[in-house]
């Protein structure tokens, strides 16, 4: 069994879902998808695909009854995912934007320690998107040292077992913005990764602008808080344990 899953968290995007999981699961990797209470075309599209009778090669289908947010249904997979044994994880969005074909790229650097980050051109973004990933690569630098071109991009492979406690997981969109800080605070490598980037007219996107970045903005007051006396002594005596 491959110790590798893509997983796909998806809400309310049956326009793209089924060519997200088709393509996903020409790679050969066994797929996991959490559905977090679609309530458009999901349902029915999850059980006309193919190769749901597991996970060794196939498409698991794990469902939230009522809609939760992104971090909640990235921590249920992840859950599950260690539950089967499973050591890495790719996270890709279903929304159309990320090209399954790129994750050999991220596979490429898979490493124990390393947290792989698919890096997305910001060409052709939106105002609003361009802006608060802008924003996230600001703040992130400030809080871990360490710059990324993309800290909100959902295409990422994720050492499973050395992340740092999922409780860190709020159940919004931010979600995956700690989970770089705290990884980055931990000592794992965040290698950023070029990939490609679309925006398909069918795309549905749960981006909030204005309640997403208040979010984040809230987000990022408490992990200034925390850096002070939890994420920059701990950089500091990693770095000079190094030398």
């Amino acid at each position: 069994m491959s110790d590798t899953l893509i997983l796909v968290p998806t809400y309310n995007n049956a326009g793209t879902l089924k060519n997200v999981l088709e393509r996903c699961l020409e790679q050969g990797l066994p797929v996991m998808v959490v559905d977090d209470g679609s309530t458009d075309d999901t349902g029915r599209i999850l059980k006309e695909m193919p190769g749901r009778a597991g996970h060794d090669g196939g498409l698991t289908v794990v469902t939230h009854p009522v809609n939760q947010g992104k971090g909640k249904a990235l921590k249920t997979g992840f859950q599950e995912a260690l539950k089967l044994g499973f050591s890495y994880v790719v996270t890709i969005d279903s929304d159309g934007q990320h090209f399954p074909e790129d994750i050999p790229a991220l596979l490429a650097q898979k490493g124990e320690k390393t947290l792989v980050v698919g890096s997305r051109s910001q060409m052709g973004a939106d105002g609003g998107s361009s802006f608060a990933n802008r924003f996230s690569n600001f703040w992130f630098r400030l809080f871990t040292g360490v710059s990324l071109p993309d800290t909100q991009t959902g295409f990422r492979l994720y050492p499973l077992r050395k992340l740092p406690s999922l409780t860190i997981l709020s159940s919004r969109y931010e979600a995956e913005l700690a989970l770089l800080v705290f990884s980055a605070w931990k000592g794992l490598e965040l290698k950023p990764v070029a990939v490609r980037v679309a925006y398909p007219e069918d795309r549905v996107s749960h981006f909030r602008p204005g309640a997403d970045f208040f979010r984040i903005s809230v987000l990022n007051t408490v992990l200034l808080l925390i850096s002070l006396f939890y994420g920059w002594p701990r950089t500091l005596l990693r770095r000079i344990r190094g030398k």
